[in-house]
C-alpha cells in the first residue's frame, strides 16, 4: 500500500478475488444461509485459486504476501455479497495456521501448513471456553503430562467448522494456575488429530451465518503426543497473541466488505423505487444515512490498511488494529441497517439479501473482542488510564 491508496498488484488481487466470487452469486449465498450447507464449491475455487495460502511462506507451498493483501483479499470475499459467510469459510485458513509457522518446529511446519494450504486438512481453533469468555488465561481445559504425551480433558465453545475440522489447534492449562507468577504463564499451545470417539462437536443455533457452523466442544480424555505441543510448553498465550493484530484487521476490512455491499444494493433500489411519483432517494431521508455510512465505512478502510501496513512493516500496530477492528464493526453494521431501511418493508424479505447482512454484520460487533475490550485497550495502552478490571 502506497500512502493512501492500493498499489496495482495489489488492486490485481483484489480484481481477481472478486472475479472468482462473481461466479457465486446471491442466490447461491441466500441458498446456504437457508439450507446451513457449507459452502463447498466456494471454498473449492478458491483452493485451485491458491488463495488459501495467500499469507504462507513460499517455501511451504503458500504465496508470502502480507497482512496488506490477505486483507485486501477478504474484503473483496465479504463485498461480493458472500459476506461472512463466505468469508469465515475462509478466514480460519489465512493467519490462522500462523502459530504453526512462527512457533512449531520445521518438521511441524512441513507435516502441517502444505496441507491445509491444499485443503487437504481443514482446521479448527479451540480457545473461548462458557466459563472463561474473554478471559483466556481463566480457562480450564488441561493437558496433563504422560510418558508419551499429553492427555487433554476439558470444552471450548464458539468453535467454528468443528463439524467438518480433521485438524484442531487448541489452547490448554499445563500448570495450574496458582503454579504460576502470571496468570498468563502455563498455557500451552496444541495441534492435534479432531478424534471424534474422543472429542464431541455440538452445533450452536444462530442468528446468522448458518453455512458456517459454531460450536460447542467437549474434550474427554484425548490422548496426544509431545509432538503435538506448538513451541514451549508454558508460552501457549504469547503464541496466540501474534495472531491477534491480523485477526482483527481482517474482521474489521470484512465487515467493511460487507457494509458496501448493502450499500450497494441500497443505493440501487433507492434510485429504481418509486414512490409519489419519484426515486426514493431523492429523498433527504433515504439518502442522507446511505451518504453517512458511506463516510462511516471509508474512514473504517482507512484505519484497516494503515493497521495492515504498520504490521507488515514490523511495526507495533495493537492499537490500529483493536481500532481497525471497532470501527469496521460500526461502520459495518450502521451500512447494513440503512440498507435495510432504505427498502422499507422489503428490507425485510430475503430475496433482496440486506436482511442476511444485517443479521451477519453483528459479528463483527461481537467477535473476536467485543466493543467494551477494544475500548478497555485504548484506554489503558493509548491514553494510559487505569485498568478498570
Amino acid at each position: 500500500m502506497t500512502g493512501f491508496w492500493l498499489t496495482q498488484e495489489q488492486e490485481a488481487i483484489g480484481q481477481s478475488v472478486a472475479r472468482l466470487c462473481a461466479r457465486f452469486d446471491a442466490d447461491y449465498w441466500r441458498r446456504t444461509d437457508e439450507t446451513g450447507e457449507f459452502p463447498e464449491a466456494f471454498v473449492a475455487a478458491m483452493v485451485e485459486a491458491g488463495w488459501l495460502g495467500a499469507a504462507m511462506p513460499v517455501e511451504l507451498g503458500g504465496s508470502g504476501l502480507g497482512l496488506t493483501e490477505a486483507t485486501v483479499m477478504m474484503q473483496a470475499v465479504a463485498q461480493s455479497g458472500a459476506g461472512f459467510s463466505g468469508a469465515s469459510a475462509l478466514h480460519l485458513n489465512i493467519f490462522g495456521p500462523m502459530p504453526i509457522v512462527k512457533f512449531g518446529s520445521d518438521d511441524q511446519k512441513r507435516r502441517h501448513i502444505p496441507r491445509l494450504i491444499a485443503g487437504q486438512d481443514k482446521m479448527c481453533i479451540g480457545i473461548t471456553e462458557p466459563d472463561a469468555g474473554l478471559d483466556t488465561t481463566s480457562l480450564t481445559t488441561k493437558a496433563t503430562r504422560t510418558n508419551d504425551g499429553y492427555v487433554l480433558q476439558g470444552r471450548k465453545t464458539w468453535t467454528t467448522s468443528a463439524q467438518r475440522a480433521n485438524k484442531m489447534l487448541i489452547i490448554a492449562r499445563t500448570t495450574p494456575r496458582d503454579q504460576v507468577t502470571k496468570s498468563t504463564q502455563g498455557l500451552s499451545l496444541f495441534y492435534i488429530d479432531f478424534d471424534r470417539t474422543r472429542i464431541e462437536a455440538k452445533p450452536i443455533p444462530k442468528m446468522g451465518r448458518k453455512a458456517v457452523e459454531s460450536n460447542q466442544v467437549f474434550i474427554d480424555n484425548l490422548e496426544i503426543p509431545a509432538d503435538a505441543l506448538i513451541g514451549e510448553e508454558g508460552r501457549g498465550f504469547y503464541y496466540l497473541l501474534e495472531g491477534l493484530n491480523p485477526e482483527r484487521v481482517l474482521f474489521g476490512a470484512e465487515a467493511v466488505g460487507l457494509g458496501r455491499a448493502a450499500l450497494a444494493r441500497a443505493s440501487s433500489y433507492a434510485k429504481e423505487r418509486i414512490v409519489f411519483g419519484r426515486p426514493i432517494g431523492q429523498n433527504q431521508g433515504v439518502a442522507h444515512p446511505l451518504a453517512k455510512a458511506w463516510v462511516e465505512l471509508e474512514a473504517a478502510n482507512l484505519m484497516a490498511f494503515k493497521a495492515a501496513a504498520l504490521y507488515d512493516a514490523g511495526r507495533d500496530c495493537g492499537a490500529e488494529a483493536n481500532a481497525a477492528k471497532y470501527l469496521g464493526g460500526e461502520a459495518g453494521f450502521n451500512a447494513c441497517e440503512a440498507a435495510v431501511l432504505a427498502h422499507g418493508g422489503m428490507g425485510y424479505a430475503k430475496e433482496y439479501d440486506v436482511e442476511r447482512y444485517f443479521r451477519e454484520a453483528m459479528i463483527a460487533r461481537i467477535a473476536p473482542i467485543s466493543r467494551e475490550m477494544v475500548l478497555n485497550y485504548i484506554a489503558e495502552r493509548v491514553l494510559g488510564l487505569p485498568k478498570s478490571y
